[in-house]
């Protein structure tokens, strides 16, 4: 199969690649393997080094990664500079606590024994990423991984190979042992085949919900470890003690973040209805004003969709919540004559049956909704099978302490835009995934934490006599 590299903004095939062969990947998983062996035993100190050494590499070179991102899947180039810029973030973090993570924990035990857990790496782990944020993804799970003591294998989103391979030449420029990270350019029905391989020893996924049931289905099939971060439909929650203007704002900036394309992007909007019609008057008319258009330059704040597909479903799904009896606010159509570009959009008024009610949205189109009480504005949010991120606005205490027990969600940010962070554990529930990346909590995931009990040789003598 040929591996098309196509602008979204221009519609134009910048570049074209074939699939690896059978031989090709076979090779690339033998050399992870015998990588490895000896990668694991390298001193952690060793790795930190390895990482830093990348940040720098990615910070040289950073115009030309962001380039090529805005090329490939159409986030702004200002958007794109900042992913970089965070994914040297993340490396110099597990350089940095990389060693304090993975420390011997000690546990309880009896006053002769000495007993701890210690975290050992599990072997090569593949990565099946998606084309969102197609450096900043892959960042956060090679760098806990790496530093860990495995190797990473990448299964990059086919609309993405030239980011993908810049991805594996970043790591051998760092000096990283070539099989540390390598790319395979595979489509999708080969995936399982992989993860089949008893080489690979865990498998991580980022992407859609159907995504993660074929991997998930294919990993237990294997009893592997698995890691899935999948779709999300995150509610935005106003309620009357919110400082509105900052709550508009960042209800804006969350729902349009990379074009509207983000897992954790802001999708519903539930307002208390005592603040509902200034917060929606406000909102739609900072939407109206966004300037949609080529990401490459400065003054655009929304770029392209990063594929044709996604551009239909998208205008397929307003179009049919519409006729459901949804209302349009603003936008509800493509933009331009050229590109794969959606005017950014809010809908009200919607009802149960329409596709945005119960479909992630993955474009810039906000949803609108009513709540007449703190209850009824966490059912609404509770009231969808994703549970990803969550924002609240309130300076009410108990409002605040009941968001963030009741919503079903792997965070809540109060008075604030949910963001990923090397320092936050990052992940969802429901049908938005399970496990853990970032922080202390993804580093351990993909590691066998071992139980290890050194018992007092007189005191282990005895206790077989009595």
């Amino acid at each position: 199969m040929t591996i098309r590299s196509i602008n979204p903004t221009t519609e134009e095939t910048m570049a074209t690649f074939e699939e690896h062969s059978e031989g090709e990947v076979e090779s690339r998983l033998a050399r992870a393997w015998s990588t490895f062996r000896t990668w694991r035993n390298t001193d952690i100190a060793v790795r930190a080094t390895a990482l830093n050494r990348l940040a720098d590499v990615l910070v040289s070179e950073r115009a030309r990664h962001a380039r090529t991102m805005t090329e490939e899947m159409g986030k702004t180039f200002a958007s794109a500079l900042a992913e970089v810029d965070k994914c040297a973030l993340c490396c110099r973090h597990y350089a940095e606590h990389g060693a304090t993570y993975l420390a011997d924990r000690a546990l309880l035990g009896e006053p002769r024994d000495r007993a701890f857990v210690r975290h050992l790496p599990l072997g090569p782990v593949l990565a099946v990423m998606p084309w969102n944020f197609p450096f900043w993804q892959v960042f956060r799970f090679a760098a806990p991984a790496l530093m860990a003591g495995n190797v990473g294998l990448l299964k990059h989103a086919s609309n993405v190979p030239r980011c993908a391979l810049a991805l594996e030449a970043l790591f051998a420029s760092a000096g990283f042992p070539a099989g540390c990270f390598a790319t395979l350019l595979i489509g999708s029905a080969r995936v399982a085949a992989v993860i089949d391989d008893s080489r690979i020893r865990a498998v991580t996924l980022t992407g859609s919900e159907g995504a993660g049931v074929s991997v998930g289905t294919a990993a237990g099939r294997n009893l592997k470890k698995t890691v899935l971060e999948l779709g999300g439909s995150d509610p935005f929650v106003v309620m009357p003690s919110a400082d509105l203007d900052s709550a508009v704002r960042t209800a804006v900036a969350a729902r349009t973040i990379n074009n509207g394309q983000s897992c954790i992007a802001a999708k519903r909007f539930i307002v208390h209805r005592d603040v509902y019609r200034r917060f929606q008057d406000a909102f739609v008319a900072d939407l109206a004003r966004l300037r949609v258009g080529d990401p490459m330059l400065e003054h655009t704040d929304v770029g392209p969709l990063a594929t044709r597909d996604g551009l239909d479903t998208l205008e397929r799904q307003v179009a049919d919540s519409i006729a459901a009896g949804a209302k349009l606010l603003t936008g509800g159509k493509r933009a331009g004559t050229r590109g794969w570009f959606y005017a950014p959009s809010a809908v009200s008024d919607i009802p149960r049956n329409a596709p945005v009610y119960r479909e992630e949205v993955f474009g810039p189109v906000a949803l609108l909704f009513e709540a007449r009480d703190i209850d009824h504005a966490i059912a609404l949010a509770n009231d969808s099978p994703y549970g990803l991120g969550s924002s609240v606005w309130t300076q009410v205490d108990d409002e605040q302490r009941r968001f963030i027990d009741e919503l079903e969600a792997g965070q809540t940010f109060v008075n604030g835009m949910v963001v990923s962070d090397p320092r936050r554990p990052f992940g969802g529930v429901k049908r938005s995934g399970y496990g853990r990346e970032l922080a202390d909590l993804g580093i351990r995931e993909f590691v066998n934490q071992k139980t290890i009990v050194l018992t007092d040789g007189q005191r282990a003598t005895q206790a077989t006599t009595e």
